[in-house]
């Protein structure tokens, strides 16, 4: 009887970490299933790039386990496709292969200009929307419910800037403002006679708002910094959602 307790306990310490029939050969506090087919790991070693941190605990921490640098996967670009291992992984692309899907396009370049990464037909594009929190004063962007980004904004004063679910419903690099100043990069909320654009304008060159994001100051209108609305202009197009609660 004791020889088999013996034996039960050497079988037990032997075996693989099993739960609920997950497998983590390594015990290095991720599954094999993961290593293999997401984190690109070795599930036969816990320290897959040998800098003394098993893979488990970098993964955790949001550091690479392919990097032997303290790098976190944000910043880490393992394959070289300019996205990074950190978005590679919400959009479930290969972080180890530039172009996933084998279409002759690098998956951060698919990525940057709205196409599927994991759809080797061309031209399948992913859903664009944007978000826009009043309460924290912030614009957030996604491509097919990944956040790609946040920017400050300023929005209107006195609750003028209207709450619901909207669509962008035209664009121009430089629009004027019924209260006498350009509004750079904007675009048109369908229904509303408000919109997004940059820091607007005066005709003297002044420009409006320097100090003003992260508190609502506008008529209505939601306001970007110089930088973050451009990059939202180039991003969105015609009929994407948007959302401003």
């Amino acid at each position: 009887m004791r020889k088999l307790v013996v034996f039960i306990i050497i079988l037990f310490i032997a075996l693989p970490v099993l739960a609920n029939n997950i497998v983590d050969t390594d015990n290095d506090g991720l599954s094999d299933e993961l290593e293999v087919n997401l984190y690109k790991t070795d599930p036969q070693k816990v320290d897959t790039d040998g800098d003394g941190y098993n893979d488990g605990d970098e993964v955790k921490n949001n550091y690479s386990p392919l990097n032997p640098k303290k790098v976190k996967m944000k910043d880490n670009d393992y394959d070289h496709d300019g996205l990074s291992d950190g978005m590679e992984i919400k959009f479930k692309t290969d972080l180890t292969n530039s172009d996933t899907d084998g279409d002759g396009y690098k998956d951060g370049d698919e990525i940057n200009k709205g196409y599927d990464p994991l759809n080797k037909t061309f031209g399948v594009k992913l859903a664009k929307k944007i978000e826009v929190n009043l309460k924290q004063q912030t614009l957030s962007y996604f491509l097919s419910n990944v956040k790609l980004g946040e920017f400050l904004v300023s929005s209107g004063k006195n609750n003028t800037t209207p709450k619901g679910n909207f669509k962008i419903s035209n664009k121009s690099i430089k629009a004027w403002s019924p209260y006498g100043l350009w509004m750079p990069y904007w675009l048109g909320i369908e229904g509303q006679k408000f919109g997004i654009h940059e820091l607007p304008i005066w005709p003297n060159g002044y420009r409006e708002g320097q100090d003003h994001l992260g508190k609502p100051v506008s008529h209505g209108c939601i306001r970007l910094g110089v930088g973050p609305a451009k990059i939202i202009y180039n991003w969105i197009e015609k009929g994407t959602k948007i959302s401003i609660n």
